[in-house]
């Protein structure tokens, strides 16, 4: 387990890590102190839009509509890829104490996504020192998405799974949520953060953020296999 200071060197292709790009995100002027224009093509946008991802940069682009669609096959092998608008929610999940244990999180909130330039799961977590993140033991996760099949609809790059887990583990929650909801709430943590674990301002934010999350969440059960394994 590492510290994200110390994490700066997992480069990706050209250079930059998925940790440096949390970082920029999270330090980014909000909306209103800002013009905001398509990444892409420079077209005038307003607050609320769409964004893209680069994969090899792990940079999330705020884009246009237009430019949006252009990366929103989802089957496409490009450079780019459009993050959906998808919310699930896992009432089946199955996470034991001893399961998540495994994965050597210190904290009962994380996100998992899937690099296909990493070739592996990553988590990060929020922390005193910024946003942290854990090389997972790829046999742990592998016997926990064994367990529950359904997170296998976890599209790389592009979505994550949030995973909260109440000390006793008993009610953890699972969702399936679009990459830069996890920025937007790794970057509103940071700005409120305080002391060992967040102080009050930082838990009403994880709060507020879980009941939204949870409003916009389609429940997936063990047999529904509408969506299928995504890649």
């Amino acid at each position: 387990m590492t510290s994200a200071s110390s994490n700066e060197s997992t480069a990706t292709g050209n250079g930059q890590s998925p940790l440096s790009v949390l970082r920029r995100i999270a330090t980014r002027p909000p909306p209103a102190a800002r013009d905001e224009t398509c990444d892409m093509c420079a077209e005038e946008i307003g607050a609320e839009h769409q964004h893209v991802v680069d994969i090899e940069s792990r940079q999330l682009m705020c884009t246009c509509r237009g430019c949006y669609l252009l990366f929103a096959t989802p089957d496409a092998h490009q450079r780019y890829r459009a993050v959906p608008d998808t919310y699930l929610s896992f009432p089946d999940l199955e996470l034991g104490s001893a399961a998540w244990d495994s994965l050597q999180i210190p904290v009962g909130l994380s996100f998992f996504f899937k690099s296909s330039i990493l070739g592996r799961v990553v988590a990060f977590y929020p922390g005193p020192a910024g946003v942290a993140e854990s090389e997972l033991d790829l046999e742990s996760w592998g016997s926990i998405v064994e367990a529950n099949p359904q997170l296998n609809a976890l599209t790389s790059d592009v979505e994550a799974l949030l995973v909260t887990a109440p000390d006793d583990r008993a009610d953890a929650r699972c969702f399936l949520v679009p990459i830069d909801a996890c920025y937007e709430l790794s970057g509103r943590l940071r700005m409120v953060w305080h002391g060992f674990d967040g102080g009050n301002e930082a838990r009403e934010q994880i709060s507020a953020f879980l009941d939204n999350v949870s409003q916009r969440s389609r429940p997936v059960r063990d047999s529904d296999t509408e969506r299928g394994i995504a890649s």
